[in-house]
């Protein structure tokens, strides 16, 4: 190993900062050495009567020990590891009770980090400053240093030993500190790490943030997908209509303007819900959610796009519990931009609410011998939507027509 090699260790930049986790440790130490020298001086004193004595140190001793097993206070050492000593922790879950045995664990890392700290503090304020001075002799500063400060191979006289004991003292406090920090780099994970229960409640918060995600993707796929299929086929019929039908045309552009509002206002409230702010999650967005109150809108639009649709409801919608409306809303959009994507009309649609359940139905003609009526990720869409509600989803071919059904449960709770 080269001399540079050697030396790595006490200029790195993982040690310095490892250093400072120590340093920490012993500031925090400093009350109760304190603690301990008044308590000291308490007993020794013949006048203090032993049962006082005695009856001060157990208080003293036990309001000494509650902040080790706080909550708060291995949060605080989690943050410092993470930030000094560069240990991939979670975060403590919020709200979550930690048990015994993790508090035990927690406490002696708050232990060993007091002691380790103090030691290096020790260090720091004694042995530190004395190895200078013997340095700054051996470099022929007079630092004032008589031969009664001598100590050891620290002599005033000798200033060229004094000079190289005072590097090497240099040096292995150095490399104890380097020690020392490693080791707490290594053993945070064993006696900081998540309990158990700490990593369930991790997990499921995980699983929450990918469901939401997931969500989410599917509101963004359905609305902005339907509204440029709605706008892509308004379009081409404006396109072939424009000098034979201006009024058509005028209501396909208008068809357009419109559907396009309503996706740029679904994209507003999914960004919305997406969208942090520096002081935390953004205030929930005020845009409504489309539910199948507007389903003779979807509908209507759908029929301007140029595809044919004969719709029957039957049954109160406005009944229905606010998460079933909604996915039966994207359930049916997705269902018609499926049908104008892959599919031809006309397009027979049917929502009932029967008892405790909503029903759909859409049946197409297929485009082609084999061609889908509706698959890939707006199938996959629907598919979650339905299982994510506990329902029933089935999709296929049936002869020359595509046939979905969807059930879902609607259990009387809030209303859309």
């Amino acid at each position: 190993m080269t001399v540079p090699g050697v030396l790595a260790p006490l200029v790195r930049g993982s040690t310095w900062r490892r250093a400072v986790f120590l340093l920490l440790g012993g500031v925090l130490a400093l009350p109760y050495a304190l603690l301990a020298a008044a308590f000291a001086q308490l007993l020794g004193n013949a006048g203090v009567p032993r049962p006082v004595g005695g009856g001060l140190l157990l208080v003293g001793a036990v309001l000494a020990a509650v902040p080790v097993f706080l909550a708060g206070s291995r949060a605080l050492e989690i943050a410092a590891a993470r930030a000094l000593l560069a240990v991939d922790l979670p975060e403590p879950a919020p709200g979550h009770r930690i048990d015994r045995e993790t508090r035990l664990r927690s406490a002696l890392w708050i232990a060993l980090h007091l002691l380790t700290g103090a030691l290096v503090l020790f260090a720091a304020i004694s042995a530190f400053p004395m190895a200078l001075v013997f340095l700054a002799g051996l470099a022929g500063v007079d630092t004032g240093a008589g031969p009664e400060d001598g100590f050891g191979p620290f002599d005033p006289d000798r200033p060229v030993a004094a000079g190289l004991a005072g590097l090497a003292l240099l040096v292995a406090l150095g490399y104890a500190v380097a020690g020392l920090g490693a080791l707490a780099a290594s053993m945070a994970p064993v006696l900081l790490g998540p309990a158990q229960a700490e990593r369930i409640a991790a997990l499921e918060a995980r699983s929450a943030r990918l469901a939401e995600r997931n969500r989410l993707a599917r509101e963004l796929h359905d609305s902005v997908g339907h509204a440029l299929t709605v706008a892509t086929l308004q379009a081409g019929a404006a396109r072939e209509l424009l000098d034979t039908d201006p009024e058509f045309t005028r209501r396909a552009l208008r068809a357009i303007e419109e559907t396009s509002r309503r996706a740029m206002d679904d994209l507003d409230h999914v960004l919305g819900l997406l969208r942090e702010t520096a002081d935390g999650p953004a205030p929930a967005p005020t845009t409504p959610q489309a539910t199948l109150d507007g389903l003779d809108r979807l509908v209507a639009d759908t029929r301007a796009a140029g595809l044919a649709v004969e719709s029957r409801v039957s049954g109160a919608l406005g009944g229905l519990p606010a998460v079933v409306s909604r996915e039966g809303y994207r359930i049916v959009q997705e269902g018609l931009t499926n049908a104008a994507r892959h599919g031809r009309g006309p397009v027979r649609l049917r929502v009932a609410v029967p008892d405790g359940r909503l029903e759909i139905e859409l049946v197409n003609g297929l485009r082609g011998a084999t061609g889908p009526g509706g698959g890939g990720r707006g199938l996959d869409g629907m598919r979650e939507r339905v299982l994510l509600l506990g329902g029933q989803l089935a999709a296929g071919p049936e002869g020359d027509r595509w046939r979905v059904r969807v059930t879902l449960p609607a259990p009387r709770g809030e209303t859309a």
